[in-house]
């Protein structure tokens, strides 16, 4: 496996992230099907990569997407400014009254607690970004001298979303390439969103393509399993048991299909409660394995934690710090996302480097 290369600093963005950005509507302590009232954020696993890169580590991201153009898209705009986001490359398309013939997408995610386990609802049938197309973003001056990123950051949310959104994701990862900037790919299966377009075996034709052009692979057993068909062999049904040799031999398997990766990581869950996880990471960089035992952590809200591992890691790359530094940064940042609402993180630099240090919880006053 090769290093990874990092373009210089002079570019306009730390990095680029390609992918939906959803209105997420969360009950709190009520259920989807019983509330009368919602709290309210922005959300996205492509975009969270991008937000926590900005919002936490303090480096310049911006977001690809497409929204319509009504209140609730220019809502999703508040909110990623909010977080920091450049938004100049959002594609704005005319709403027609109604959204016929294209719309914003919702989530709507109830936290869990105890024996009942976080549960989403998506309303994101014909949103804007689903029909965007090739062509639709001018890539080769996105990524020119002129602009440039030092990092791609997209996924199997975005390409699950139509036919022509894995091409999109295509066209930006080999433009990406061709100015020398490292790609990531979170393979983030979503079931619901593979259901009605062929299941797993479409995931997999899709993923398979996918996955031969990016440097950077995340997911976790299920994903590797369902998006390349690569299993975690002695794997219990509920995830009780994760034996770390069988995580270090898929992804030596991983690695052996698509030589062209140079940094494949999984993060390890097993899920005691809804609000008590054990939670770690497994990382093959180089030919080398970078383990990250699971500790047991408190949440509040598990959706975006792997995200916010994604955007750890990224940053620990980005900032030149030792591979098993990154590894722990992006333990210690989804852990810290997860004791805060909403799919975006809230913890800052100086927490997360505590966290990696293995500082308390006591009061800091």
């Amino acid at each position: 496996m090769e290093p990874i290369l990092l373009p210089d600093a002079n570019r306009r963005w730390d990095c680029l992230s390609l992918g939906e950005v959803m209105l997420r509507l969360d009950p709190g302590e009520s259920r989807i099907h019983t509330t009368r009232q919602f709290s309210l954020w922005e959300g996205g696993g492509e975009y969270n990569v991008a937000r926590g890169l900005r919002r936490c580590f303090g480096m310049r991201t911006a977001i690809a997407t497409a929204l319509v153009d009504n209140a609730l898209g220019r809502l999703v705009e508040d909110c990623i400014l909010q977080g920091g986001v450049d938004t100049s490359l959002i594609k704005w398309v005319p709403f027609d009254g109604v959204g016929r013939t294209a719309r914003n997408g919702l989530n709507f995610t109830e936290r869990g607690f105890g024996m009942r386990a976080a549960a989403g609802c998506n309303d994101r049938g014909h949103t804007a970004v689903s029909q965007v197309k090739p062509g639709n973003f001018d890539w080769e001056s996105i990524f020119s001298r002129e602009n440039g990123s030092r990092w791609l950051h997209t996924g199997g949310i975005f390409a699950a979303l139509s036919a022509s959104t894995a091409d999109v994701a295509a066209e930006a990862i080999d433009a990406a390439r061709g100015h020398g900037t490292p790609v990531s790919y979170d393979l983030n299966y979503r079931d619901s969103l593979w259901r009605s377009i062929g299941g797993k075996a479409k995931a997999q034709e899709v993923n398979r393509a996918l996955v031969r052009k990016v440097d950077l692979l995340l997911g976790n057993e299920e994903d590797f399993t369902a998006m390349l068909g690569v299993e975690v062999k002695g794997v219990s049904e509920d995830f009780t048991e994760l034996p770390i040799a069988a995580y270090e031999e898929m992804l030596r398997e991983v690695a052996a299909a698509y030589p062209n990766l140079k940094l494949i990581a999984s993060t390890l869950r097993t899920a005691h409660t809804a609000i008590r996880n054990s939670w770690g990471a497994i990382a093959l960089y180089q030919d080398q394995i970078v383990h990250v035992p699971q500790q047991e952590i408190d949440i509040l809200d598990r959706v975006g934690g792997g995200d916010s591992f994604a955007s750890g890691l990224i940053y620990g790359i980005l900032s030149g710090k030792p591979i098993d530094w990154a590894v722990r940064c992006g333990v210690a940042h989804g852990a810290l996302a997860m004791t805060t609402a909403g799919d975006t993180s809230m913890a800052t630099l100086a927490e997360v480097e505590r966290a990696i240090k293995g500082g308390s919880a006591r009061i800091a006053r």
